[in-house]
């Protein structure tokens, strides 16, 4: 019997009735043809490189590439700022790219994005963040296009429309936006369950950054560099933040969401502005290309799995940093664009079946996004090194190409362009003679891809109880959201897999049974690296509001001063605007100020309600005042919450210390602390040192 199609398009889509000898449950290409499989490309054997006759994987990926004009379809909001990259000279002999060679400056412009929401979006979403960085060397354009968590929601490309379609707003009411906590997204990853190790750094504190300066990058995919003499090895490429990776709260991310929805693009132009320059350094995993492309027991041509850094210690090539803020953000930051295929000799790709998408995506995509294929030619992507190629002509073509033979060979040309000449043992991108292992033609993948969970709990429980309870309430968050019960259910049974603690914690507070576990997870050594919590980092640029009333401003301008020269920033926040002092401006008053700001906090005296604490004029005031009311509400509420995200307090006096007792807060608590001025730079970049008060709630 036949039955509507229930997702016809196209100029038929009024038909009630499909075509003659179609099954209607039968998913088929553009052009009507069945698909048999959706979820691996075609490739040169069971682990060979992903062949370009793939029609279905070309259709698929080029029909999401082309969904959105002209915005980018994922990775749309972001932030961007140019830098130097100066190399330790310490990869002479795992790297001929002359980027990596000792001594060398190599100008890099970096990306910062979100994946799932839109340019409008907010910046402290649960999301995963893009890390992109454009060398402009003197071999060329090297891209090194990462994230910031080194897992992949799927291993093959052909999946990729799928996951983004599934973690998108719903289609019918388009919404919700930026946000994977919803019914689609939880279907996809509890039904697609490579996408297991993935979600749970999303749910963890690296899903919401504190700032995008205080994030590691990772190059995603394995990737292989070649040495003096053509000496192979396989790498993972890291960046490590100087400052530490640190996180917002829950909370905290969504109060920064409506409070400033800018949050990170302003931290960082504030930060390049003031001169606290960010930093990072990279590094590689290093591994021997022996033709398994495994690990210890780990398939580096999974983009599902990492290497423990206890494994394979991160050794570190060069220092990146980031000192000059875009000109323009539509000619730099929107127009900037990235592809892993763009490569300088030295650096080559594997047959990772994601990374071999991408090679055909990244280029595709930009012939919608920037009007055609010069788009090489806008100012920000174009190479600091000289170009001669034989293309010609095309949308926005600025370059005015000389000679009459734009083809090879020619000889009316002088035979011009010539071949470059390459020294022994070097090739150009993509020409390195990787043996390719004899297969059939197929859609499938190795039996190492299988293990969907294991990684996910070596994650889990490499975190320290802290954050563990933020992985528990995310979750529970997160499916809390969900509406379809069997949705739910399958995720729990996935998390079931993955740690037993973890799955009760969250079906105690959906109201859930917990279901018995399928299969045996294995354990693996924990990895201490995966925890942000425990050490201590440099503290530049950290915000310390300064709160004071308007009326008794003394002091609070060499309080400010002492700050800066700390290398901190402060934030002056009163009852009321101006200057305090020649030069010295207050920052916020009670009304535009809120905790998210700041990562301290020092008070100064018994601030009493300003003029125009009063409900009417400003909802956060709360209740009405009355004559007992003896501190102004919203600070009382600024420091409330301060206290609650575990933030430092400190008070100047023991009027300040009052502040304290009107917003419930015991003063003998830690990172709370009475302290003469002279004091307050010492001890808050004691406490800042380590992000958060953390002991604060054991």
């Amino acid at each position: 019997m036949n039955h509507p199609l229930p997702h016809q398009s196209g100029p038929d889509a009024h038909r009630a009735e499909p075509v003659q000898g179609q099954d209607s449950e039968t998913m088929t290409t553009s052009q009507g043809a069945p698909v048999a499989d959706t979820d691996h490309s075609l490739k040169a054997g069971e682990r060979g490189p992903t062949l370009l006759q793939d029609h279905h994987l070309r259709e698929k990926i080029m029909h999401f590439d082309h969904e959105r004009i002209p915005e980018r379809v994922v990775h749309a909001r972001g932030a961007g700022a140019h830098g130097i990259f100066t190399s330790y000279g310490t990869a002479a002999d795992l790297c001929i790219a002359d980027f990596l060679q000792p001594g060398r400056e190599t100008p890099v412009f970096v990306r910062f994005s979100t994946v799932v929401g839109s340019r409008g979006s907010m910046d402290t979403a649960r999301d995963t963040r893009g890390f992109a960085t454009k060398f402009y060397t003197s071999e060329g354009v090297f891209d090194l296009v990462g994230n910031n968590m080194p897992v992949f929601f799927i291993q093959d490309g052909l999946k990729f429309p799928d996951v983004i379609h599934a973690v998108k707003p719903h289609p019918d009411v388009e919404i919700p936006q930026a946000q994977s906590a919803h019914d689609t997204f939880w279907d996809f990853v509890s039904l697609h369950t490579p996408a297991q190790a993935h979600t749970m750094w999303n749910m963890s504190d690296r899903g919401i950054p504190r700032s995008l300066r205080m994030m590691e990058g990772f190059g995603v995919h394995t990737f292989r560099l070649i040495g003096p003499g053509g000496r192979a090895s396989l790498i993972k490429f890291h960046w490590k933040p100087r400052l530490g990776v640190h996180s917002q709260l829950w909370e905290e991310a969504q109060m920064t969401a409506g409070a400033d929805p800018d949050y990170h693009r302003r931290d960082l132009a504030e930060a390049i502005e003031s001169g606290n320059f960010p930093e990072w350094e990279l590094g590689v995993q290093i591994f021997d290309d022996d033709g398994t492309s495994v690990f210890e027991g780990i398939d580096l041509l999974d983009p599902t799995k990492f290497v423990p850094e206890e494994l394979a210690p991160v050794q570190m090539l060069g220092k990146m940093v980031l000192n000059r803020n875009p000109e323009n953000y539509f000619a730099q930051t929107e127009q900037v664009a990235f592809h892993p295929g763009h490569l300088v000799p030295g650096i080559d790709v594997t047959d990772d079946p994601l990374l071999q998408a991408r090679l055909f995506s990244y280029l595709d995509t930009q012939l919608t996004r920037l009007g055609g294929p010069n788009f090489a030619q806008i100012p920000i992507n174009a190479p600091r090194s000289p170009i001669n190629d034989n293309l010609r002509d095309g949308f926005h073509q600025h370059y005015v190409p000389e000679g009459i033979a734009p083809y090879k060979p020619n000889s009316v040309d002088g035979g011009c362009p010539v071949m470059g000449q390459l020294q022994e043992g070097t090739f150009p991108p993509l020409d390195y003679p990787q043996p390719v292992p004899a297969g059939t033609k197929q859609r499938g993948e190795p039996a190492s891809f299988s293990d969907h969970f294991s990684q996910a709990r070596l994650f889990y429980r490499s975190l320290s109880n802290t954050e563990q309870a933020h992985v528990k309430q995310a979750y529970s968050f997160e499916l809390g959201k969900c509406t379809n019960t069997a949705v739910r259910e399958r995720q729990l049974q996935c998390l079931v897999e993955i740690d037993l603690d973890l799955a009760q914690a969250v079906a105690t507070v959906l109201g859930l049974a917990l279901p018995e576990p399928q299969q045996q997870t294995p354990d693996a050594p924990l990895s201490p690296a995966l925890s942000q919590i425990g050490g201590t980092w440099p503290v530049a640029g950290r915000k310390v509001a300064i709160i004071f009333d308007q009326s008794s401003p003394e002091g609070m301008a060499d309080l400010a001063s002492a700050l800066t020269k700390a290398g901190l920033t402060p934030l002056l926040v009163s009852s009321a605007g101006g200057k305090i002092a020649p030069g010295v401006q207050i920052d916020r008053t009670y009304l535009t100020a809120r905790s998210i700001e700041a990562d301290a906090v020092v008070l100064c005296g018994s601030l009493p309600p300003a003029g125009d604490a009063h409900p009417p004029l400003d909802a956060k005031a709360g209740a009405a005042l009355d004559a007992s009311q003896s501190v102004d509400p919203r600070v009382v509420m600024f420091v409330q919450e301060m206290y609650r995200h575990s933030k430092a307090i400190l008070c100047l006096d023991d009027a300040a210390a009052q502040v304290l007792s009107v917003a419930g807060i015991d003063g003998r608590v830690p990172g709370v602390a009475t302290v003469p001025a002279d004091e307050v730079p010492e001890q808050v970049t004691t406490l800042l040192s380590a992000h958060r008060v953390w002991e604060r709630f054991a």
